[in-house]
Parts: C-alpha cells; structure tokens; sequence
C-alpha cells in the first residue's frame, strides 16, 4: 500500500463526532446545538488512514465500510498525538513490514538504516567505515551542541537533558516540555507506521520495546520540532500543558504525517522511493500469495499437490 502522500487527505484527523454510515456513504454528525446537528461525508476511498481522537463514536457499519475500502483506522490522543489502538484492514498489503524485517535481520542493512538516519537529521554525509558506536558518539556530540545553541539563543545557561519519571516534579521546565512535546511526536509517529503497516518494535537504532522502531523516526524531526518548542517554554509556569498546546497547533503547519510517510519508505527501501505524485493510486491485496525460498512469491489458490515428490 502506497498512501497518497500528495494528497491531503491522506491522513484526516476527528474529533467530537460521531462517525456513522447512512444510504450515501460514511458520515461524521456534529451536534452544533439541541435542535441542529451538521453532516460531513467521510471521503472513504480517498483515505489512507482515519485518526480518531476524544470524543468520538464510530458505529459498526461505518467501521465495515472503512475496511473494505482500505482504511487503517487509528484511535489517538488530542490533536491525533499518543496512538493507543489500531483497526488495520485486511487489504493493507504487508509490503513495508516485509521491507523492514529484511532490513533489520540483516546487519549490514541495519546499519546501513542507521547511517541514512543520522545522515536525514543532520544533512552530513557518514564516513565510510563508521560503525554503530562511532556512530552514536557522534549524534551526542551533535545533540549536545544544538542544546548549546538553542540554550544561548534562548539565554537560560547550562542545559542538561534529564529524564527522571521517578523526580518528575523536580525537573527544569525545558526538560518537562520536551518530555511532553516528545511523547506527542512519539503518537505521530505511531500512528504513521500503522498506517504503512510497518512494526513500531523493530527498530534500527533503538531495541527492546515495542515502540523501538517509534523513537528512530521521531529522532528525525525532534531538531525542528520538539526541542525548538521546549526552550522556548523554559519561563513557562506550566510547560508541560504549553508544549502539548503548542505542539498540536504547529502541527497544521509542519504537515508531518506525509513527511513520516516519505522517510520511512525511503529508509527501508531507497531503491524504490516514489515521488509523491506518482503515489495518487491505491494498491490493495486482492489474493495473498505463497513463499518460496528459491521460486520468490508464487500465486495462492493453485493445487501444487502433482508438484510432491
């Protein structure tokens, strides 16, 4: 499946709706007042992925339509940040999970992930040769520096990035905020790969939880996004609120979902990335096929049995 990267309803975020399906197709009803609710049909077949947020009901019929015609429906926080479930359809194709379980089972590819994602974040080119130590020694040394660089423009000194759950409270206000702000992105991200029908577990860089493969993409934007954001809330009384507020209002700017999408195709297979207006038709599974490890993918539905021997 190749979400319509182009299209900007690739990716339709709801909430405060109630989504139902009537003769003419899916619908979302918005209760203005006591005597007038609003009907606004759901594009169904132009859809890549429904992100459903607080305050949504969606009926069993509206749910049917969504899978039959591909839809990947995502239940999310506020603004569509913290994806907490999924309803994948059928017809999602398991291309990019294929993609990326060759990728991270192979430890040359893995790697090779790895340098392009370092290489998409700080626009410099890895030497050859360098391996995964080298290589995080030298996105700390970058990171560090950008702290130094956005705690000078901001005038508020020495900055150390800390992450206790345990001293929450006793955190500076930059270190809150982009806990906050990081935990939106992590939901964007969440939803994205989802979509795709990719593993937020198998990570490149990150490993052993299920949402590895989460923090790697994140990571890609955190220096445009989130970091910017939380120093700029370091005299906030309260910045974990601002940075959640703030971050879902530049969300309709960044238009970040269709970016996701682009990188991590490109990640786990850069021999076929697409620009985005070659991606404006859908392609579904209409059959599963068979593996074969010397043959390659063989059509189902054949009797193969005058084939034993």
């Amino acid at each position: 499946m190749l979400p319509r990267v182009a299209d900007s309803l690739s990716f339709l975020y709801l909430d405060m709706v109630r989504v139902v399906q009537d003769d003419t197709g899916v619908c979302a009803q918005i209760r203005v007042d006591e005597n007038r609710t609003d009907l606004v049909y759901i594009p169904t077949a132009a859809l890549s992925c429904l992100l459903l947020g607080p305050g949504v009901s969606i009926t069993t019929r509206a749910l049917a339509t969504l899978a039959r015609h591909g839809t990947s429906v995502v239940v999310t926080g506020s603004g569509g940040v913290r994806a907490y479930a999924s309803v994948l359809p059928d017809s999602l194709t398991t291309t990019w999970l294929e993609h990326q379980v060759h990728a991270f089972s192979d430890p040359e590819r893995r790697l090779s992930v790895a340098v392009h994602m370092y290489e998409m974040r700080f626009d410099d080119e890895v030497p050859a040769g360098v391996g995964l130590p080298q290589l995080r020694g030298m996105e700390g040394q970058r990171m560090k520096a950008l702290y130094r660089l956005l705690a000078q423009q901001h005038g508020i000194g020495r900055f150390r990035r800390n992450y206790h759950p345990d001293q929450w409270q006793e955190q500076d206000p930059v270190n809150l905020a982009l806990s906050a702000a990081n935990t939106c992105l992590y939901g964007i991200v969440h939803a994205a790969l989802l979509a795709l029908g990719c593993s937020p577990a198998l990570g490149f860089v990150h490993t052993g939880t299920q949402h590895a493969f989460v923090y790697d993409v994140a990571d890609l934007y955190k220096a445009q996004t989130t970091l910017p954001l939380a120093f700029s809330l370091h005299d906030s009384p309260d910045p974990e609120r601002d940075a959640r507020r703030k971050f879902r209002e530049d969300l309709r700017l960044l238009r970040l979902l269709p970016r996701i999408v682009r990188d991590v195709q490109s990640l786990l297979n850069p021999n076929s990335a697409v620009p985005d207006e070659n991606l404006s038709e859908r392609h579904h599974v209409d059959m599963v096929h068979l593996w074969d490890p010397k043959a390659g993918v063989l059509p189902a539905g054949v009797n193969y049995g005058g084939e034993a021997g």
